[in-house]
């Protein structure tokens, strides 16, 4: 045993490496611009999400510097740190089945952890937290002392400063509390409360902010409930299962779904095993229904059910029919050779896709090019800055453009960050934008615009580019120096 988890660590510690030297290579996609933006701009709640991503990032930065490891330095080692988390918690759910590597194993070689690790995004500390969460309430169940409630709840509290989703991780907790009989004797006691006041006052900060600023995220994460369209349900629950079989990877997908059928039929007829089940349907089931109901009203992104993932491996490897047990090195092996494939592609391009049905390319490609042939333009027309009206144009030619370019946004939700305005009355600029959102230029900004021609992003997306001129009225826009070049 001693052998096969030193055979497991360095395997982790080589996986880390590799993720680490891609974390390094790839250029930075628009989302993780966008959150490096946030790290110059810290604060207790942005529009989108709570504020873990960005202090994550301004440690990774201060560390390693304005670089894309710096950005990302943190969340290949959270994915190993929630490997071993997710495998302690698996041998104490299920005591002496030495499933622990084979857990580790399957959540690595899902795409949503062995590629989703390189990126920075919200996900990152999530699903650290998430499996931290629930490595702690694995030892409650194993029988551990009341203080791991403390554990628990201060995990849970951070999963919620860094992402809302994790309020999945609350619920899930509170279901196993009331129906688990050694979770109601729980409740007698002062450690579950004193673990939830501890992961309350962690996401306090959060709900102050928003408090200050018209509860603004919460309205904007909260405003997706109950959206409906029957016309497109069918496509889009079609669309949220397909993707999930691609991003868990079909093999591991199908361990999940029996693990969780598994676990679905100890608790209907057992009693050995049913507070370990219990708490790995708490924390799978619910989230896969709301994601469910959400698909009948709109897209649901693929990454947001990843929280789903740790509790259906946890279930996989420890509650599935024995027949399943010969299909956990195969689904290791798919996913692995998926998740090089989609990496190397990533670096390389090898697959020779066309640039626009690329999803690599239209996130990583050409953001650096159209950075300096904007820039040069200013130069040329001796214009005073560049501008942009999407957050994500305005995050990627914030962190490419050559030093000394200063960059401004026009854009909602930069108005809450703590980044500095930008008077444009009467001064000069580059305004680029995308083709796609039309030629038309908005009067009440600019007091005058002349077009400049086009420019390609490596064959990805083409943006016209004007040189404006800034209205006074412009002061009543959300507009702010988002940087001055790396």
């Amino acid at each position: 045993m001693a052998r096969a988890l030193r055979r497991a660590a360095a395997g982790l510690a080589v996986l880390t490496a590799i993720r680490l030297l891609f974390a390094a290579v790839l250029p930075l996609s628009p989302d993780e611009a966008y959150y490096w933006t946030w790290s110059h701009a810290l604060a207790a709640g942005y529009v989108d999400h709570p504020p873990m991503v960005a202090l994550w990032i301004r440690a990774g930065t201060l560390l390693l510097g304005e670089s894309p490891l710096g950005v990302r330095l943190l969340g290949p080692l959270a994915a190993a740190l929630g490997t071993c988390l997710l495998a302690d918690g698996a041998e104490r759910l299920f005591p002496g089945r030495r499933v622990g590597v084979a857990a580790g194993l399957l959540w690595n070689a899902t795409l949503l952890v062995g590629a989703g690790s390189v990126p920075m995004t919200p996900d990152a500390p999530l699903l650290l937290f998430w499996c931290a969460t629930l490595w702690a309430m694995a030892r409650i169940v194993a029988g551990g002392a009341g203080w791991w409630w403390l554990v628990a709840g201060g995990c849970a509290g951070a999963a919620m400063a860094s992402k809302y989703t994790a309020a999945f991780l609350w619920f899930g907790i509170g279901i196993w509390l009331l129906t688990v009989p050694a979770g109601r004797l729980w409740l007698r006691r002062v450690w579950p409360w004193a673990g939830a006041l501890l992961g309350g006052a962690m996401f306090l900060p959060v709900v102050l902010w928003n408090a200050g600023h018209g509860w603004i995220s919460f309205l904007k994460q909260g405003g997706r409930v109950g959206d409906w369209q029957p016309t497109r349900a069918a496509g889009f629950v079609a669309e949220l299962i397909g993707g999930q079989i691609g991003l868990a990877t079909p093999l591991v997908f199908l361990l999940c779904v029996a693990g969780v059928a598994g676990a679905v039929h100890i608790v209907m007829t057992s009693t050995a095993r049913r507070p370990a089940s219990t708490l790995l349907l708490a924390l799978s089931i619910p989230p896969a229904l709301m994601f469910l109901q959400h698909a009948l009203g709109d897209r649901v992104q693929g990454n947001w059910p990843a929280i789903i993932y740790p509790a259906a491996i946890l279930a996989a490897v420890g509650l599935a029919a024995p027949r399943w047990g010969r299909w956990v090195r195969p689904a290791v092996g798919l996913g692995f050779a998926v998740t090089a494939v989609v990496l190397i592609h990533a670096a390389t391009g090898f697959l020779h896709l066309p640039a626009k049905s690329d999803p690599a390319a239209r996130q990583l490609a050409g953001w650096g090019s159209l950075a300096s042939a904007a820039e040069a333009l200013r130069t040329r027309e001796q214009a005073e800055y560049i501008v942009a009206e999407e957050y994500a144009l305005i995050a990627e030619l914030a962190w490419t453009a050559p030093a000394g370019a200063p960059i401004v946004g026009i854009e909602a939700r930069l108005r809450p960050m703590d980044l500095a305005s930008f008077d444009m009355s009467g001064r000069r600029g580059i305004l680029v934008r995308a083709e796609h959102r039309g030629e038309e230029i908005d009067p009440a900004t600019w007091t005058s615009a002349e077009p400049l021609g086009t420019i390609d992003r490596d064959g990805v997306e083409h943006y016209r580019v004007w040189l404006v001129t800034g209205r006074i009225a412009a002061a009543d826009v959300p507009t702010r120096f988002v940087a001055g070049g790396r």
